[in-house]
Formats: structure tokens, C-alpha cells, sequence
């Protein structure tokens, strides 16, 4: 991650978008530089709605605080809206490049701080954040009623590891 954001694969993408899928306060609380905030579907869901050049790379890549429930959650969710919006043109995909950050926000900002705005961290279960926690927890139960427990065996999300070759 340290390396795209740094330029080195900027000659084989064409636009690399960052969605972070914690929650307002811990974004604010600090985020990948460039990231954009995106925890409801709906947001998602408006990455579909972008133009997409063709031959042109633009890679996604999710992540939440431990990339374990929230990112993966939506990028499955991103993964089967495209694949619904192109099942007339399939294999073709907008998003035919979509990774996981190994480890989340945290690991990353563990060893890159210094690409990260604010240079912090603000975990999920911060007890300054409790209320926050409570109102975007049930804001998330809403937009995810409804949904299957899907098993981590039959829907393993492409890691995203360092030194992956573009």
C-alpha cells in the first residue's frame, strides 16, 4: 500500500481508490492519506455509478480497522453489484481489480503513520466514541437487514499483500 500510495505502480494504474469502511469518527480520527470514507452500501454503491475508462486500471482497494468484518463485508458487496450490473456482458466488470488491505487501518498505520492524516488512530471501541459507536452501529444494522451470515470459506476476499506485482 505504502508503495502505490508513493507512486511506484503509477505508471501501470490508471487511478487507485482507497475506500475505508470504518466508521465517520474513526476516519476523522485518522485514515489513509487519499482515502474515502464509504461504510453504508449506499455509498458503495455509488462507486458503480463512476465512469470507468476502458483499458484503463482503476484498482479499489477496501479496508476497515482490522480489514476482518466491515471492508471485507463491502467489498463482497461491491463484487456482487457489478457482477449484477454487468451479468449481460459478463466477464466484463467495472471493477474487475478489487483488493483487501491485509491487516486494516491498524496494521498499516502501525508501520506507514506518516501516510496517514491525521498521523493517528482512533480504534472502534474508543470509550470517547461510545455514542458514536452505538448510533453508526445501528445505522449499519439497517442497511445490512436482511443479508445471509456468509461463511469466510466460501467468500475469501483477494488480499491485498505487500509487494503484489502490478
Amino acid at each position: 500500500m505504502a508503495e502505490v500510495l508513493n507512486g511506484v505502480y503509477s505508471d501501470r494504474l490508471h487511478k487507485v481508490t482507497i475506500v475505508d469502511c470504518r466508521y465517520p469518527y474513526e476516519f476523522e480520527g485518522g485514515h489513509i492519506r487519499g482515502a474515502v470514507n464509504m461504510y453504508t452500501r449506499d455509498a458503495v454503491n455509488s462507486l458503480l455509478e463512476t465512469q470507468t475508462t476502458a483499458g484503463k486500471r482503476h484498482v479499489l482497494i477496501f479496508h476497515c480497522e482490522f480489514s476482518s468484518e466491515r471492508g471485507p463485508r463491502m467489498y463482497r458487496h461491491l463484487r456482487s453489484q457489478d457482477r449484477a450490473l454487468n451479468q449481460d456482458h459478463y466477464p466484463k466488470l467495472n471493477f474487475p481489480e478489487v483488493y483487501l488491505l491485509h491487516g486494516g487501518y491498524k496494521a498499516f498505520y502501525e508501520s506507514h503513520g506518516d501516510l496517514c492524516d491525521p498521523d493517528s488512530y482512533t480504534l472502534m471501541l474508543h470509550l470517547d466514541h461510545c455514542a458514536d459507536l452505538r448510533h453508526f452501529r445501528v445505522k449499519s444494522k439497517t442497511w445490512t437487514a436482511g443479508s445471509e451470515k456468509v461463511s469466510s470459506r466460501r467468500h475469501r476476499s483477494r488480499i491485498f499483500p505487500s509487494g503484489l506485482d502490478f
